[in-house]
This record gives structure tokens, C-alpha cells and sequence, in this order.
């Protein structure tokens, strides 16, 4: 009988993987990449791991337990690995840039750790090996006592030591095998909404920990709107409201999120949604035929404006160093009445000076969108925009390069998915029928749970509970689930927290593994109580 067995990790189940006769030959089933279930189960066959232990003193092992479920696993003979009194964390020589994520999981493991050296009996190896996959990817291997992790770079190999955290709260062992994983999509994680709800420090800090075991890998962070400005502005103080974040807790958030491989995403929204930033310049607020302030809405006809925001804009680039900016664009007021020109004379005669006579408000509020990208683009940033702010005809078109983040079917107007897909635009899923959190379930929205998430959604269900065609695919990045805080009294911090704990781990499933989870949803929560603790 073969020794080892590769197998699809579809689940995080538990017991034997594979076919339930019980036959060791028989173990293989079909890869949840799609691979040919037939050339793997000859190639198991005829290529047997080395068995470390005397045939049949251990069963065949079973697929690691955790959420996300790992992708690939080839099963084998033996103990497995659980730390002990001599185990320690070792960094393979070369790759020394994976201090941090030995250090981590030599602290949470309780085990030493022993910087560059030879692995020795009971211990962990982190190393780096180039070209040996695709981002974020990585390869575990338990075998004679050890555990060896490796991958192309740091966050690969840091969620190798996610997997083997989980694996021993599962089940207090890393099964014997090799696990080979990478995620379904490059962008997964939470967004939220700290400025209309203020969020401690040390609350965010723990969202963060909880998303680094899960293996998401963003947070956005809309700190600018009507009701608050939370982060302290050393050019323009004026705008922050009384309770905020300080630079300095920024910052410490910030290097938080890098030691954990997760990109924080800030966004300033413009030209809506500005109401605390309005209130210290209230010349800049749009006003309509009537004389009437529109609410959150800045004047993008004049030159004032776009000065203010780009101050700003350019101030908290040197804060947050990442590569994503969110610029918003959504709900810009003067566009959301029956007749826009009519109502908003001196935005329409500036769009036909600027465009001719074919221009529309719409026109300047994507010339706007577009200048502020082009602001940040000087920067080296990735922009990224609300996709009702980016409209169908119009003489300007928004940028190509913007990625377009899908929330709403909801709104007047609102476009189909489709739409952009077919513009050959990258989109990311932030679909409010299941991924929005709002405060309070104001406007028909009900807080989302992760059993509709784990059973009903996939990436491709952009908007509403129909998915788009499987060939747009490759343009959906990922997924956030997002946090709105339109009543931020409605829950407390803790209570928020608690909402979206199953909703996040149904969430990076869908993500990370394409494939239908085999656990139902009650064997999933199980799981997700002990790999992630009591809810």
C-alpha cells in the first residue's frame, strides 16, 4: 500500500480525506484548482512519500483542520508535529528577513526561538525559496518530527504559520504531509468606517490579529465623512473632530498591519461625503439654484476646492505608505436630483465652458475624480472608486487604471457589474446584499451573516444573489466584508466585533479556496470556535 496520498483540501474536515471505503489506494480526490483527478491519483500511486514510520504503525493522516481550508494536501504516515519541551522556531540561512514571523509564532507556540540555525529534532523552519510559486503562496511540510514552511516571499510564509497555529488549535497536532496552498484571490479583507464611529487603538489593533489568522490581507479605512474626520491633520487641524486618532496611534497601527502582511487602505472621500471637512470652510460648500448648502458636498467648480482636498491627500500619503487609495466619488449629491443642470445652474455652464456642449455635471465630477487620481498617481498609488461614482456615456470617461469597488445595486442609476467588467476594469466585490455591516439596519439593510455568506455568495456575486458570467473572473480581485457606521450608538465596540467574527471567516473561505466547502455550516462554526476562539 502507497505510504502517502495527495488529496483536494475542499474542507477543513476532519477525519480520513477522501473516499469513505476506507481503501488507502482510493484516498485521492479531485484538486480544488480544477486538476484531473485521474493523473493524480497515478501519480500518488506510483510516487509514494517517504513513510517515516514503520508501515501501518500510523494511519494515513487527515487534511488539517482550518479556516481557510488549504487547497492541496498530500496525506502520509506518521506522528505529525506538536511542540514540546525542546521545539523551537528556526530561520533557514538566506532568509533572515522572517525575524518577525518566527518571533510570532515562537511566542504564540510558547517554543523557542532560535534565529538562524539548523532545525533540529521537534523544531519549525521558516525559510524563503524563490520561484517556488505565486504571491502569498507557500508549501508546509511535517515530516520526521519537524515542520518545515516555505514560499516565494514573507506573507506566504507567514501564512504557513497560520495554518500550523490553526492546525494545533483544531486539533493539537500538525498532521504528518504536505500542505501546498495559495489564495483564490490577491485582495480579501474588512473595511471600516471610523468616521462616523470612533474606534480605539487597541479595538483595531485587535481586528487585525483576528484577520492576519484568517489570511486576509486589507484593511480599508474610511476615516473622512459628514460626521467626522478622525485622524489628526497637521495641515489642516481645523477639520478633526474632538475624538480621533493621533498620528502616532496611526502609526503604530500602521506597523501592526505590516508585521501582519496586511496593507491598510485609507480613503478621503470626495467630492461627497465631506460635511467635517465643510464645516471649517463653509465658502466651499456646494450650494443650489436656490442658495441652499447641499449636505457633504464640496464646490468642484472652485479652484479652492481641489486645493484643500489635494493638501490632504498628500499630507496622509506620507502617513499611510501602501499602495491603495480610496477616493470615493460616491454619492455626490448634485447628481442624485431629478434634473442635475437645472438644479445646479453654475456646475452645469462650467461643464459646458470646460466640454462643450455636450457636457454634463457628471463630466466634472469625473474630471474631479480624475484629477485627484492623478494626484495620487504622482505618488505611486493604485486608486481605487465607489462604482456609482464612475457613470456610463458622458463626454469624460474616468480612468481606466481606477479599480472599481462594487457595493450597490441600490442607488438611482446604479450600474450592472457587467458594465465595468465589460470596460475590461478590475472590480472588487463589496456586495451589500451580504458584505455591509451598517449600524442601526437603517435603509432595509440587515446585518449580514456568515451562513449566507459560506452557503449563498461567491466572489462573482457582485451585486444582488445573481453571480456575473465565470469569464469575468479574472477582473474580481477579492473581497471586503465593510463596517458603516451610520448609527454609532447602535453597537458597542465589542458587539461589533462579535457581528463580524463569523461573517470574516465565511468571508476568506469563499476567497482563499474556489472550491464548495464540503463542511456544512454548523461543522464550519465548530471549526471557527476553536481555531479562532469563543465568539
Amino acid at each position: 500500500m502507497a505510504a502517502a496520498a495527495t488529496m483536494a483540501a475542499c474542507d477543513s474536515g476532519s477525519g480520513s480525506a477522501g473516499a469513505t471505503d476506507g481503501s488507502e489506494s482510493s484516498r485521492v480526490a479531485a484538486s480544488s484548482d480544477g486538476d484531473d483527478s485521474s493523473d493524480r491519483a497515478s501519480s500518488a500511486r506510483s510516487s509514494p512519500a517517504a513513510d517515516p514510520s514503520p508501515s501501518g504503525t500510523y494511519p494515513l493522516s487527515s487534511v488539517p483542520r482550518v479556516i481557510p481550508s488549504v487547497r492541496k494536501y498530500t496525506a502520509a504516515r506518521g506522528p505529525g508535529w506538536k511542540p514540546s519541551a525542546g521545539s523551537g522556531v528556526v530561520i533557514a540561512s538566506g532568509s533572515e528577513g522572517l525575524a518577525d514571523e518566527g518571533k510570532l509564532l515562537a511566542d504564540e507556540l510558547k517554543i523557542a526561538y532560535r534565529g538562524t540555525a539548523a532545525a533540529g529534532a521537534g523544531d519549525v523552519e521558516l525559510a524563503l525559496k524563490s520561484g517556488s510559486g505565486a504571491a502569498e503562496s507557500y508549501t508546509l511540510t511535517t515530516s520526521g518530527g519537524q515542520v518545515r514552511i516555505t514560499g516565494p516571499d514573507q506573507a506566504g510564509v507567514f501564512y504557513g504559520t497560520r495554518t500550523l497555529k490553526q492546525s494545533l488549535r483544531a486539533d493539537a497536532v500538525m498532521p504528518e504531509g504536505v500542505v501546498e496552498d495559495s489564495p483564490g484571490r490577491p485582495q480579501r479583507g474588512l473595511n471600516l468606517d471610523i468616521a462616523r464611529k470612533y474606534y480605539t487603538p487597541g479595538w483595531i489593533e485587535n481586528r487585525l490579529r483576528e484577520m492576519a489568522d484568517l489570511k486576509l490581507n486589507m484593511l480599508g479605512l474610511h476615516f473622512s465623512d459628514d460626521q467626522g474626520f478622525r485622524i489628526e491633520s497637521t495641515t489642516h487641524p481645523e477639520i478633526v473632530s474632538k475624538q480621533h486618532l493621533s498620528k502616532a496611534e496611526v502609526r503604530k497601527i500602521l506597523d501592526l498591519a505590516d508585521r501582519l502582511h496586511i496593507t491598510v487602505v485609507p480613503e478621503i472621500d470626495s467630492p461627497g461625503h465631506l460635511g467635517a471637512v465643510l464645516a471649517a470652510y463653509p465658502s466651499l460648500q456646494l450650494r443650489n439654484a436656490d442658495g441652499v448648502a447641499t449636505k457633504g458636498a464640496i464646490d468642484i467648480s472652485q479652484p479652492a476646492s481641489a486645493r484643500l482636498i489635494d493638501d490632504l491627500l498628500r499630507e496622509f500619503a506620507g502617513l499611510f505608505k501602501g499602495r491603495f487609495w480610496h477616493l470615493g466619488g460616491d454619492e455626490y449629491q448634485a447628481l442624485v436630483v431629478a434634473d442635475p443642470e437645472a438644479s445646479y445652474p453654475k456646475l452645469a455652464a462650467l461643464a459646458v465652458q470646460q466640454y462643450g456642449s455636450q457636457g454634463r455635471i457628471q463630466d466634472l465630477t469625473t474630471g474631479w475624480t480624475n484629477d485627484r487620481a492623478a494626484t495620487m498617481r504622482q505618488l505611486k498609488r493604485t486608486n481605487k472608486v465607489w462604482n456609482d461614482g464612475v457613470f456610463r456615456d458622458g463626454v469624460v470617461q474616468a480612468d481606466k487604471d481606477l479599480e472599481i469597488e462594487y457595493w450597490t445595486g441600490r442607488e438611482i442609476g446604479a450600474r450592472q457589474p457587467v458594465e465595468y467588467l465589460d470596460e475590461g476594469r478590475p472590480v472588487v466585490n463589496l456586495n451589500d446584499e451580504y458584505l455591509y455591516y451598517v449600524l442601526g439596519q437603517p435603509n432595509n439593510f440587515m446585518y449580514p451573516t456568515g451562513q449566507r455568506i459560506y452557503e449563498q455568495w461567491t466572489p462573482l456575486v457582485l451585486r444582488g444573489t445573481k453571480p456575473v458570467d465565470a469569464k469575468y473572473s479574472k477582473q474580481i480581485l477579492g473581497g471586503r466584508l465593510a463596517v458603516w457606521s451610520d448609527f454609532p450608538n447602535a453597537q458597542t465596540e465589542d458587539q461589533v466585533a462579535r457581528g463580524i467574527r463569523l461573517p470574516l471567516a465565511a468571508l476568506t473561505q469563499k476567497l482563499w479556496n474556489p472550491a464548495k466547502p464540503s463542511l456544512n455550516w454548523s461543522g464550519f462554526t465548530a471549526l471557527a470556535r476553536k481555531v479562532g476562539g469563543p465568539a
